[in-house]
């Protein structure tokens, strides 16, 4: 009788543990989604700090490149160590990073005090990227050993452009309807970071610590040499594609309110929301393609945005419909750009340095994210906003234009 009782109380105590590791996929997904959220509920509010702060064009940009300074640093430094320290543990760390941004954010609003935030929140995504993709196709290959790891691959790629788009659209909703549009943002934030800590907590660990653990170097790219040039070329790709989606990441509130004069924080939130949720859906429309032609449809369609969004806002009367129009075509070719890009160089690497070659991804990325977006504030300094938006249009069509030949060569 003693022992039946026992095998039943384990038969229950079994049922919830299948299910956190059934689950466990979607509960990386979910903690991927809300860090990438994270760093743009801030993009409606930039207009606020600007009116009641003071904050120039060229403040925001820093404040928003601080952020992609610390994710940059962060991928160089610590990108690969889940590799040797174990996935969860370095993606629990990434999360603690940002609850820590979200509480600043929280607590203070002074200049010091948001660009100190943007870095922790930046440190965070650094090592949650890379960690988060190679845990998603590992948790995709222990639960269905004969998949191809597509799912992994497009709901890593989804969850970071589509937790930017969702991240937006609540910063913008909440800022339009909230009677603390500075505070409220940040404590929703902070209530889904929490969650995210504990479902990856309890999520099984794929990749257990080295033992011994390897001495400490910082990011290195391990492929093939005779592929190094293709993997650059994917990396500069990377690099165009955030460029690109960086421009509506920081300045979208700015370019409505002083070129289209148009100042809702919800309008702010959905155009920003629009162009990386366009992304999202490009990806998923695309789900077959392979990454050759992901990348020709990418490097097609993100030149037109850029054409798209500089007309509307050089037309003699503005066109908001045009500037969004645009906005939505580079959200889509970013989209795919950076899908087929990441497809390109994690193909090339060696297994065992599946992450350290995604990181290094990444950080071309984020590379991309801070220093044209800040050349951009500081050219709103010197010329107008839409000669500013044209300048920046025309040398990324330029740059798009000679990554296109390596990335689609075959050698």
């Amino acid at each position: 009788m003693r022992r039946r009782r026992r095998l039943r109380f384990m038969s229950v105590i079994a049922v919830p543990r299948q299910r956190i590791r059934v689950g466990g996929f979607w509960a990386v997904a979910f903690a991927f989604a809300v860090v990438m959220g994270f760093t743009t509920i801030p993009t409606p509010l930039w207009p606020i700090y600007q009116q009641r702060d003071g904050f120039s064009s060229l403040t925001v940009t820093v404040v928003f490149a601080a952020y992609a300074v610390g994710v940059a640093v962060s991928l160089f430094a610590a990108g690969h160590l889940s590799d040797w320290h174990g996935r969860r543990r370095v993606l629990l760390t990434a999360l603690a990073f940002n609850v820590a941004a979200a509480a600043i954010f929280l607590v203070s609003s002074a200049l010091p005090a948001l660009l100190l935030a943007r870095v922790l929140s930046g440190l965070g995504v650094g090592v949650a990227t890379a960690t988060a993709t190679a845990w998603l196709a590992e948790l995709e290959a222990r639960d269905a050993p004969q998949s191809t790891l597509r799912r992994a691959q497009l709901v890593a790629t989804a969850a970071n452009l589509g937790g930017f788009a969702a991240g937006a659209l609540l910063g913008g909703a909440l800022a339009q309807w909230v009677a603390q549009p500075l505070v409220v943002p940040f404590a929703v934030s902070l209530a889904l970071l929490l969650a995210g800590i504990v479902l990856v907590a309890l999520t099984p660990e794929t990749r257990p610590p080295l033992v011994p653990r390897p001495a400490y170097r910082p990011q290195r790219v391990v492929v093939p040499s005779a592929a190094r040039g293709r993997y650059l070329a994917a990396a500069a790709a990377t690099l165009l594609a955030f460029a690109a989606l960086g421009l509506f990441s920081s300045l979208t509130g700015t370019f409505l309110a002083q070129t289209l004069h148009q100042r809702s924080h919800l309008l702010a939130g959905a155009v920003a929301a629009a162009v990386f949720g366009s992304a999202v859906a490009a990806q998923l429309a695309t789900i077959a393609l392979p990454p050759r032609r992901l990348v020709v449809t990418g490097l097609t369609a993100l030149p037109l945005g850029l054409a798209l969004a500089v007309a509307g806002v050089w037309l003699p009367s503005p066109s908001l419909a045009l500037f969004l129009a645009g906005g939505v075509a580079i959200g889509a070719g970013a989209g795919l750009l950076f899908k087929g890009a990441l497809a390109t160089g994690a193909a090339l690497a060696p297994d065992e340095s599946r992450a350290e070659a995604l990181a290094g991804l990444f950080l071309a990325g984020y590379v991309g994210l801070a220093g044209p977006v800040v050349g951009l504030g500081l050219l709103t300094q010197l010329v107008s906003m839409r000669l500013s938006l044209l300048l920046f249009a025309a040398a990324l069509a330029a740059a798009v234009a000679l990554v296109a030949r390596p990335l689609l060569s075959e050698r």
